[in-house]
């Protein structure tokens, strides 16, 4: 679908990370925008700041004379805007079906994968502004060296955050596709882990045959090689053609070898910690080494690279107190971002604060996110962030903390209360450390202000 830059294009939640990316990028070529959310946030201030009209609240009337509505998954078929539309004869898109448009006459980098694809998309946009091919992108974080989550670039490249959650990377034509891992996730989509696989695979089947697929060796993303119509590039920390090698922590860098199998090829230092974040690195050096970046070159780039808001970003301190917000919300994520925190800071207590994000997905996994929290000195648990789903007394936080072998592990209720309970129990020096896709950032903000730190 072709669209005019003189009539508007309407987006249904327009404040989620993916929504206002593709409103901020159509913004930047000239589009009219307008979109609605149901409340304001950053997002939608920096789009009206930009030029779009942002209403909050949902009415049929704010569709105006869109020439098409652009919905996200969250958005119900009842939504009045959407209503409207379809009585006026105007097309409503899903995000994958827009991005396809977004994306016509640009070469994609897509990354993908359960856990890693906004820090990594983020390093290889990173890379290929440092190194002068001006690329668009699409990231589902705030790059801190930019302010922003997504561009509208005059290079051919486009590197854009590839999530499987309603298959909307389906509508990807990928030159290079990047997958970090695999692992099960969305529950109230994926029925089975092998709807989940089969959704990835036909993913990689629609890559540009003269392109690459880069994919972990780590676990079951390697899988994918099987399917891919083009080369594959494997890369991980013991086993792939690349690998990260003697991670070595100072300060606020990390710094590891690059070896082509066991063969020393360069070194990388990055400001970011962890096995996970090596691996984010030498997935995106090597993505833009299929666009013709220099592996040495990209990975000099990533020297400075100061990460993306949501993922291990510092929020302040106060009273030798360090508050550190963080995107993890799956076992995995968390046992790994846990980690990550006990090897930048090892003479700090650890105080762990997670908010379960949907019910469905903290039912299918309680079991492994029992086990998560076992480096943690102290994990909190609040209530369950429901996002998109309905409320539903099968599953309580309480349910995962009871399945804890672990010393201090309890179910501390709302937000409120869990900033209540660490204003009233953490002493220096501590780390808490907030994870969650929702608004638990709040319990930080609270923490601090209380304490003098904001």
């Amino acid at each position: 679908m072709r669209f005019s830059l003189d009539q508007p294009v309407h987006f249904v939640g327009v404040g989620g990370f993916g929504m206002s990316a593709i409103a901020r990028v159509m913004l930047q070529q000239g589009y009219t925008v307008t979109g609605s959310d149901r409340a304001e946030n950053a997002l939608t201030r920096q789009l009206a700041a930009a030029g779009a009209r942002v209403f909050i609240g949902h009415a049929a009337g704010q569709i105006g004379a869109a020439q098409a509505v652009i919905i996200s998954s969250a958005v119900q078929p009842d939504n009045p805007e959407v209503r409207a539309a379809h009585e006026r004869g105007v097309p409503v898109l899903k995000r994958s079906e827009m991005l396809a448009a977004l994306l016509d006459g640009r070469q994609t980098l897509a990354v993908a994968g359960t856990h890693g694809k906004t820090t990594t998309s983020a390093m290889l946009a990173h890379i290929l502004r440092a190194t002068g091919h001006d690329p668009s992108y699409i990231v589902g974080g705030v790059l801190a060296n930019t302010g922003d989550n997504a561009r509208h670039g005059v290079g051919r490249a486009f590197v854009i955050e590839a999530d499987e959650y309603d298959n909307m990377f389906h509508g990807l034509r990928p030159y290079v596709a990047l997958v970090t891992s695999l692992e099960y996730d969305h529950p109230d989509f994926f029925p089975t882990y092998d709807a989940m696989i089969a959704s990835f695979e036909a993913f990689v089947r629609q890559l540009d045959p003269d392109g690459r697929l880069i994919v972990c060796a780590e676990g079951d993303a390697r899988r994918l090689a099987a399917v891919s119509p083009a080369p594959v590039v494997t890369y991980g920390l013991s086993g792939g053609e690349w690998r990260a090698r003697d991670l070595r922590y100072a300060g606020d860098e990390m710094r590891f070898d690059v070896c082509h199998g066991d063969d020393p090829a360069a070194e990388a230092v990055v400001r970011v910690y962890g096995q996970h974040n090596a691996l984010n690195a030498l997935g995106a050096a090597l993505a833009a080494a299929a666009y013709g970046v220099p592996l040495r070159d990209g990975l000099a780039a990533l020297a400075t690279f100061r990460g993306t808001g949501r993922r291990f970003e510092v929020k302040g301190e106060a009273d030798g107190v360090i508050v550190i917000d963080d995107y993890a919300h799956h076992p995995t994520a968390i046992a790994t971002t846990i980690e990550a925190a006990r090897q930048r800071y090892p003479e700090h207590t650890l105080w762990a604060v997670w908010q379960p994000h949907t019910f469905s997905r903290t039912l299918e996994l309680r079991d492994e996110y029992a086990r998560a929290f076992d480096r943690a000195h102290h994990a909190l648990v609040t209530d369950i962030f429901p996002a998109r789903e309905a409320f539903t007394d099968r599953v309580h936080s309480r349910d995962v903390v009871a399945r804890m072998q672990h010393p201090d592990a309890r179910a501390t209720g709302d937000l409120h209360a869990t900033a209540q309970a660490l204003i009233a129990e953490v002493t220096a020096p501590a780390v808490i450390l907030i994870m969650s896709a929702g608004d638990a950032p709040q319990i930080g903000e609270q923490f601090l202000a209380a304490r003098g730190g904001l």
